[in-house]
């Protein structure tokens, strides 16, 4: 695990260079695609190196990342033609690499502890430098302070278990069991707003919509994910607990996935309608995990996968279509079939994924999460079958109010997609759809 690390630091010189902007994207996926073969163990921790090692959850969140910060940088061509700082995104955007694979890769949860803290800081400088509004310094201070204000409780958590286990090794966490009810909520509600949890999830919808096309993509691709990693891990201490309190996780959470799934309807910004469907979704996550059964662990981890990959997917598409328009509103982004009819393909697509259909990851994930909710308690089924029906809804509400219609007569000067925009899309969709191919790696865990 070392070695990636260490060649992810040694690019770093690279970003202050001239023309390169290209060749560290080039980097990334040559990283990416080294790091695909390293040998896995399917049941244990393994790579183990410095207190760094993988596991599959380790090894899918860390690929996902890789993948979305290259891609990242293949979105965002317009701070190269604008010779907008762009040597000091690409540095950001390395640094913000490198916490989250550290992040992921960590077996001392202190120092897991401290790069999960740590990624916050490249993602505020993100919305804060590269971002549209001035609106976006109150949605970085909301981000900084709704993740703050529960990380505190965190960190003395896990000072606490480390005075009674007198071991940080996350592996060790096996052989303690606590009770506490007040360790339990400051364990979980870190990770419950970094999800976020229906309540807490009003950072999230603020900082999409002022962040530029990067910051959403890692923001709905990893940031996310960062809440239901934490969880899976942490989960072991408080086994008999989680199956006491399970109940008010899941409640909120489907409840809530329900109230935003609604709240969709109502939205005039793309870039807000996505980002209130990532918490409906990340709301089926929690109450996932919160089953405490096979089915909804991988259920949630197929789902974090396949919505990191959507999403950010379709945050691109909305940029497409901001970068020609200036403007998301749904109001403008009208008829947008007469003018890019190919880029329409490419909505379809992601919007099937997103409502989950076959052959995309989604659909496997959602598949495990039904079942496993159900299997919990049937009185889930009608929250599921609502969410389910209303994804479908909104991703057809925003298809084809985008794509269909009379097109604004302001639209004066336009041009249709180049082949980078293609290429981005395409590499959200593909491995999107052809993981499903390989879902048993997903599986064995």
């Amino acid at each position: 695990m070392m070695k990636f690390l260490m060649m992810m630091i040694f690019l770093i010189p690279l970003c202050f260079m001239k023309n390169v902007f290209w060749l560290v994207q080039m980097m990334l996926f040559f990283m990416m695609l080294m790091f695909m073969n390293i040998s896995l163990s399917i049941v244990n921790f393994c790579n183990l190196s410095y207190m760094m090692g993988c596991d599959i959850i380790s090894f899918g969140l860390i690929m996902l990342s890789i993948w979305i910060c290259s891609l990242m940088i293949m979105a965002s061509e317009n701070l190269l033609k604008e010779n907008y700082y762009w040597h000091l995104f690409l540095l950001n955007i390395l640094l913000l690499l490198i916490m989250l694979y550290l992040t992921f890769s960590m077996m001392n949860i202190l120092m897991f502890y401290l790069f999960f803290e740590g990624s916050l800081i490249p993602t505020l400088i993100l919305i804060l430098g590269w971002g549209y509004q001035p609106e976006r310094i109150q949605a970085g201070l909301y981000l900084l302070f709704y993740t703050l204000f529960v990380s505190l409780p965190l960190l003395l958590g896990l000072f606490f278990i480390f005075s009674n286990l007198n071991s940080m090794m996350i592996y060790m966490y096996k052989f303690y069991e606590s009770n506490s009810l007040i360790l339990y909520f400051s364990l979980v509600m870190a990770f419950m707003v970094k999800m976020p949890m229906y309540f807490v999830h009003l950072w999230l919808p603020k900082a999409h919509v002022e962040a530029p096309i990067s910051g959403s993509m890692i923001l709905a691709g990893i940031m996310l994910k960062l809440g239901g990693y934490g969880l899976l891990r942490v989960m072991m201490i408080f086994q008999s607990m989680m199956m006491n309190m399970g109940i008010i996780w899941v409640v909120i959470s489907l409840m809530g996935g329900v109230f935003i799934s609604l709240k969709c309807f109502c939205q005039v910004d793309m870039k807000s309608l996505i980002a209130y469907s990532s918490v409906a979704h990340m709301g089926m996550v929690i109450s996932g995990i919160m089953t405490m059964n096979y089915w909804g662990f991988y259920g949630s981890y197929v789902l974090m996968i396949g919505h990191g990959l959507c999403s950010s997917g379709m945050f691109c598409l909305s940029n497409i279509n901001y970068e020609r328009l200036g403007s998301r509103s749904l109001f403008i982004n009208k008829g947008m079939m007469n003018f890019m009819p190919s880029l329409s393909l490419w909505w379809f697509l992601m919007m099937i994924s997103n409502m989950a259909a076959p052959t995309s990851i989604n659909f496997l994930g959602e598949l495990g999460l039904i079942n496993s909710l159900v299997s919990w308690s049937w009185l889930t089924m009608m929250m599921m079958m609502m969410i389910s029906f209303f994804s479908a809804g909104y991703s057809l509400y925003l298809y084809s109010y985008s794509q269909h219609g009379f097109y604004n007569l302001s639209l004066y000067s336009f041009y249709t997609g180049v082949s980078r925009e293609y290429l981005l899309l395409f590499l959200h969709w593909f491995p999107l759809n052809i993981f499903i191919m390989k879902f048993d790696y997903m599986m064995i865990w």
